[in-house]
């Protein structure tokens, strides 16, 4: 794929995700598929041979495991961002508000800050990096996400929904 191929593929999935946090969702509804789109980008990250610029191969490795700790920390606000309830029925619900749109937007601010920081030490960033990043961005909410959920339970475990 393209740069501009991951580019589009991010936005698609960056709305149509965030349109979902935004609306009311049961949270048991979903079995496993929580763990499949963050799992296949991730995957479509790494298959990128050039996600290391070879020139700069140690700054790039230092440039892609910050950008992925801090894109792993902004998974974990942003999952703090959800309202967890169970109604009377006993279904969990979640669903994200105005402080989700801005941990969504201080992701993407991250994100690009990295390239910048990238772009001004003259290393090379592929766009797998951006599928990479979204993949841990998701998976790291998903995992907050159902861990909060079990916390409703007293440490029940839930399978939850991306």
């Amino acid at each position: 794929m393209t740069a501009l191929s991951d580019v589009l593929i991010a936005v698609a999935v960056i709305v149509l995700v965030v349109g979902r946090q935004l609306r009311a969702r049961r949270l048991d509804g979903e079995r496993r598929l929580w763990l499949l789109l963050p799992l296949v980008l991730v995957a479509a990250g790494l298959r990128d041979t050039a996600l290391l610029d070879p020139e700069h191969r140690a700054t790039a490795a230092v440039l892609l495991a910050g950008s992925l700790l801090t894109t792993a920390g902004m998974g974990c606000a942003w999952a703090w961002t959800v309202r967890i309830w169970r109604e009377a029925d006993g279904v969990l619900w979640s669903r994200g508000g105005t402080a989700t749109v801005f941990a969504w937007v201080g992701a993407v601010v991250i994100r690009i800050g990295w390239y910048g920081l990238g772009a001004a030490l003259h290393v090379h960033q592929s766009g797998s990096v951006l599928l990479l990043s979204l993949g841990v961005l998701l998976l790291t909410r998903s995992v907050v996400l159902r861990w909060r959920a079990g916390q409703l339970d007293g440490g029940k475990r839930h399978t939850l929904a991306a």
